[in-house]
């Protein structure tokens, strides 16, 4: 019954982000009100604050993902592979399967959060989400006396791989470059950026 209980909440969180970011694109992300999202999702003003505790949550209702993408990455590495090595299969993976990770999105829907100074100011956020989880991992794996320098400057650059490629596959929608065009850059330019990493990072955290 608990899954059961869990897959109903799961789909009512994203009817109700569905229907709150079909407002935002109508309307604008700061013209619509969480009232006004509860009202056309046909729920309580509470049932939609218990299920995105911000407003910036409705639109980036996968945040959870966005912030755990390269942690998970690194903490799955397989056997003999780096940091940077697992980061850059699991990027590579996410670019293929059009993972919201990588920032392809609809025209719309970019459009909208590059407006937004409040959506903006929640992908940053989420960015530095991203950092902090990376260098929890490679902490953790360090044990009780990790090189604190070390891994800060590590998960920054690993984390500022993720940001880059992510900014640019936004301003890549914004620019009119097709679904496909996209990609076939970004499969370039990450190339590029994790090549650039590969002599300081190539080495380090190999499991």
């Amino acid at each position: 019954m608990s899954g059961l209980r869990e897959r109903k909440k799961q789909l009512a969180r994203r009817q109700i982000s569905d229907v709150a970011t079909g407002l935002f694109l109508e309307r604008g992300f700061d013209e619509v009100t969480i009232a006004e999202v509860a009202d056309a999702a046909g729920v309580a003003k509470m049932t939609v604050t218990n299920y995105f505790a911000r407003k910036e949550d409705l639109v980036f209702d996968q945040h959870l993902e966005l912030v755990s993408f390269a942690a998970v990455a690194i903490a799955e590495r397989e056997s003999g592979e780096s940091a940077l090595a697992a980061l850059r299969r699991a990027y590579f993976a996410a670019l293929d399967g059009r993972d919201a990770a990588v920032g392809l999105a609809s025209t719309g829907f970019v459009t909208m959060v590059t407006g937004s100074p409040a959506l903006l100011a929640r992908l940053r956020e989420i960015d530095e989400q991203r950092e902090a989880a990376i260098a929890d991992t490679l902490a953790a794996e360090a044990g009780s006396s990790p090189d604190e320098i070390g891994v800060a400057v590590a998960a920054a650059q690993l984390a500022a791989v993720v940001r880059v490629l992510f900014r640019r596959a936004l301003r890549m929608t914004l620019e009119g470059k097709s679904r496909a065009e996209s990609i076939d850059e970004l499969t370039g330019l990450a190339e590029q950026a994790f090549d650039q990493l590969e002599p300081s990072l190539g080495r380090y955290a190999i499991r």
